[in-house]
């Protein structure tokens, strides 16, 4: 477990700019870490940067594009040598196109694969290549519920997403293999009310929306907080509906083709409508500061039950199993009166 409290601790964060970077940049920073802050959008930069000081931290603004791998290194390398060792890396950058399949070009799927597939694996390779030599350090991969469950108008967000799961789960059993102190985790997320709707391409007419229950970027900030302070767990579902996603599709991935072939449109699309021509992050940043939160904040929530249940499931664990020792010991009592 990290030292978590220790206030030189170094934390590099891809798509810090906006959305669940923003609200984990800010959530690092309340702990007094020295936050690296990684992404395209120069605005968004400055104003997390300003965040991050307001809360105690220390941020050092990383301009750079996860999809290619030499300004990641060069933004790790620089990172460690102002500011010692990284002891956390999330790797949470991301970009995508809303529509159906037969709609993205080529061209676009494999700008999607570059930022959110590949932005991990370079992320990741260069904290292994600063990590590995110390034999510690935590990689946190931002994941999705869609890691497991594809569903309509995300294929390139999904194949990304489940792309991330495998090479996460090679590389822990690579890490297993060598014994190594080197950690890594997966958070797995449901729908949040994060600016990306607004910026994102899209190939329908109407807003692109996040599927209800909807949760606030800040919840998904508080996860991947706890992910890096107890990496020993390999994975956190974060939120009901993620559970529900990755049980079921265990279950009954037929049931959820037919379900999301009803349902899986109109649960997605809000009322209003785009232009077509709108601009869109995909290959450079939408200018301005986006923040944490997108539009929907009326419609969201920052709590989860579930959330609370794992993040605590060995407390309510041991509960569980204090109950029914009381509750067989008082049964062996009373057949004992019985027997009298």
């Amino acid at each position: 477990m990290l030292a978590m409290s220790q206030s030189s601790r170094v934390v590099a964060i891809t798509g810090a700019s906006s959305g669940v970077g923003r609200a984990t940049a800010r959530e690092f920073a309340r702990t007094g870490a020295t936050v690296g802050l990684l992404a395209r959008g120069r605005e968004g930069l400055e104003a997390c940067a300003r965040e991050v000081r307001s809360l105690g931290g220390r941020p050092v603004l990383l301009n750079s594009d996860v999809a290619e791998a030499d300004e990641v290194q060069a933004a790790a390398e620089r990172l460690e040598r102002e500011h010692g060792p990284i002891e956390v890396w999330v790797n949470n950058a991301m970009a995508t196109v809303f529509g159906e399949v037969h709609t993205i070009t080529a061209e676009e799927y494999r700008r999607v694969t570059e930022v959110t597939y590949l932005g991990v694996v370079h992320g990741t390779l260069s904290a292994l290549s600063a990590m590995r030599p110390r034999d510690r350090g935590v990689i946190v991969q931002v994941g999705s519920a869609l890691a497991y469950r594809g569903i309509p108008l995300q294929s390139a967000y999904c194949a990304a997403k489940h792309a991330i799961q495998g090479f996460t789960e090679s590389l822990r059993c690579e890490l297993l293999h060598e014994s190594s102190g080197v950690r890594v985790t997966m958070v797995q997320l449901p729908a949040l009310n994060t600016p990306q709707f607004e910026v994102v391409r899209a190939r329908v007419s109407r807003h692109p929306r996040p599927v209800a229950p909807i949760y606030q970027p800040e919840l998904a900030a508080r996860a991947i907080l706890a992910a890096a302070e107890h990496p020993a767990r390999r994975e956190w579902w974060v939120g009901g509906s993620t559970a529900l996603s990755v049980i079921g599709n265990a279950i009954a991935p037929g049931a959820g083709d037919r379900y999301l072939a009803r349902s899986g449109y109109e649960s997605q699309l809000a009322e209003d409508t785009i232009a077509p021509d709108r601009p869109d992050n995909l290959f450079g940043p939408v200018p301005g500061d986006h923040g944490a939160r997108g539009r929907f904040s009326e419609e969201s929530t920052r709590h989860s039950g579930q959330w609370l249940l794992t993040r605590h499931r060995r407390l309510l664990g041991a509960a569980g199993l204090a109950s029914a020792l009381a509750g067989a010991g008082a049964g062996a009592v009373s057949i004992k009166r019985r027997g009298r």
